[in-house]
């Protein structure tokens, strides 16, 4: 009997496809295995990687106009304001940002806590001290013996027995030791992780100002785009209230000591995160009394998020060098001297290495540790300091991953300029970021062009005022009568712009053949657009004209 046998070609064809399928299969197996792997990853190290603001809506910077923002909260607090912009606003929808600026008062404590995105601040005002709280990082701030204990003289190793035992036991003290207290000063920037708490002190004479960006659509932001910050201390309103309460104006009476009604329906609400914690199990977690742990909800505390400290605030950290405050820094200038000759000069590109130098608070502690030691400030205000300078004109500073290494987890970036009276800034774009300015002082004329040609702000620029450009949208500036400062946040870790004109710029880039064939211009003319601009981004122009034309409304 013949077995029946399928025709050889049928037979060929059908090993080929069951092939395929199975090949296909394991490549779709190992392309999801990479992405979730490279996802992982990404997020361990903060990268943002297909995060919130690669998944928000399509039409979410479908923006035809933008404006000049204010703050729309205002809270009064009993050593200093907190005065926030309205994240809800299209500008900052489109870059997924939320800002608050802070305004602390001489011997003012912000009180500590935490959010739910990584921050930038920028000191535009004043100094102080500050501390953040990396978790698993030794207490490397301790008291001496000399300051804890008069005449009595026992072993560094008994200190952690001490702190042990608790107070009160042969007449021994606790030895303080806390965490790495770093100084800031004007022109600073600072650096802190997400869900990292922090806490900001006046020890000068003036107020701080300070403007905090904080990036909610960061990847590591798993909760949703609408800033939270989470305080672990006293009774304070949140600085972006909900949608019935913003626009409001907190006018909270104060009371050190707290007054009648406390927490509950009728009272005060307690507002930090201990309050939602009952205090029973309070009190077994800190191992204290239960009036004690019942005091750290702070129900009656109507002092808000900024408290007056009694006399002043006692901490460990080195003492600040006496030509520093009185003839400013003469030691520190010297030291910036030597580490900004090093560089060679500044340098014309924007986003360049500024070289891995140590900051002098390193050499505070001697500790050689890698993520507790990490710098997490930077001086993006010092004019030795600038990447682009041009003499009686200007200059920008900018801070980034190579010479803030932190910010690459953070994903940010930060850029200072000031242009001198009718200066100008070449038009440029942002590459690879959005950005957020900030005006310290001064007033310019702005002009930001969309995609279709279309200006999308054509106005003053004024101080206080946040402008918000997004990626790719090109910006021109010009300062008005007087000097213009700014301070720009941006959405990468190394933010990199084109310049349409000057030396290092797109147009320079050109043949002369292609800006020739491109404008409907003679050669001729082609050399005179590339070449007549010597400078790179900030010049002055030629032109007495005051401002920039308006152009006519549609």
């Amino acid at each position: 009997m013949v077995a029946n046998h399928p025709p050889p070609r049928l037979l060929m064809l059908s090993l080929a496809t069951s092939y395929l399928v199975v090949v296909n299969g394991f490549l779709v197996v190992a392309a999801a295995e990479e992405a979730s792997s490279a996802t992982t990853s990404d997020s361990v190290l903060g990268i943002r990687h297909k995060g919130f603001r690669g998944e928000r809506e399509l039409d979410d910077c479908q923006v035809s106009r933008l404006n000049s923002l204010e703050p729309t909260n205002r809270i009064q607090c009993e050593a200093g304001t907190i005065e926030s912009w309205d994240p809800n606003e299209d500008e900052f929808q489109c870059v997924g940002v939320a800002v608050v600026r802070y305004i602390i008062e001489s011997n003012g404590l912000l009180l500590p806590s935490y959010a739910n995105a990584p921050q930038l601040i920028y000191i535009v005002e004043g100094g102080g001290i500050q501390g953040v709280v990396l978790p698993g990082c030794p207490e490397t701030f301790q008291s001496s013996q000399q300051q804890s204990q008069h005449g009595g003289a026992h072993e560094f190793g008994e200190r952690e027995e001490l702190g042990e035992r608790g107070a009160g036991k042969g007449g021994r003290r606790i030895l303080d030791q806390h965490q790495k207290i770093r100084n800031f000063r004007q022109g600073d920037i600072l650096a802190i992780p997400i869900g990292a708490s922090h806490w900001v002190y006046n020890d000068g004479d003036r107020p701080i100002v300070a403007i905090v960006l904080l990036d909610t659509t960061n990847n590591l932001n798993q909760l949703d785009i609408y800033p939270r910050r989470f305080y672990l201390a006293g009774n304070p309103e949140q600085e972006h209230p909900s949608e019935g309460e913003r626009g409001h104006h907190s006018q909270r009476p104060f009371s050190r000591h707290g007054g009648q009604g406390g927490g509950g329906e009728g009272g005060a609400a307690c507002q930090n995160i201990f309050c939602g914690i009952d205090a029973e199990f309070m009190a077994e977690a800190f191992g204290v009394d239960l009036d004690l742990a019942t005091r750290l909800q702070n129900e009656n505390d109507k002092r808000n998020s900024i408290v007056k400290v009694e006399g002043r605030l006692q901490v460990l950290k080195p003492p600040r060098r006496e030509r520093e405050m009185e003839r400013g820094s003469r030691r520190e200038t010297e030291w910036e001297s030597e580490k900004y000759g090093r560089r060679g000069g500044y340098n014309e590109e924007f986003g360049s290495n500024k070289g891995e130098e140590e900051d002098d608070e390193q050499t505070e502690n001697g500790l050689e540790e890698t993520l507790c030691t990490m710098r997490l400030k930077e001086n993006l205000a010092d004019p030795r300091g600038a990447d682009v300078y041009t003499q009686n004109v200007g200059r920008i500073n900018t801070v980034n991953s190579h010479n803030l290494p932190i910010l690459f987890w953070l994903q940010l970036s930060a850029e200072h300029g000031l242009l001198q009276s009718d200066a100008m800034m070449v038009p440029h774009w942002n590459m690879n970021a959005h950005s957020i300015i900030y005006v310290i002082r001064g007033r310019a004329r702005v002009q930001v062009v969309d995609n279709t040609g279309k200006a999308v702000f054509n106005e003053d620029l004024q101080e206080g005022r946040i402008l918000v450009v997004p990626q790719s949208f090109a910006v021109i500036k010009r300062a008005e009568r007087e000097e213009f400062e700014w301070v720009s946040f941006k959405t990468s870790d190394n933010a990199m712009i084109n310049t349409a004109a000057g030396r290092n710029s797109y147009i320079r880039a050109l043949p002369d053949e292609v800006v020739a064939n491109a404008y409907q211009i003679s050669r001729e003319e082609a050399r005179r657009l590339k070449y007549n601009r010597k400078g790179t981004s900030v010049f002055r122009p030629r032109s007495g004209k005051k401002g920039f034309e308006r152009r006519a409304e549609a």
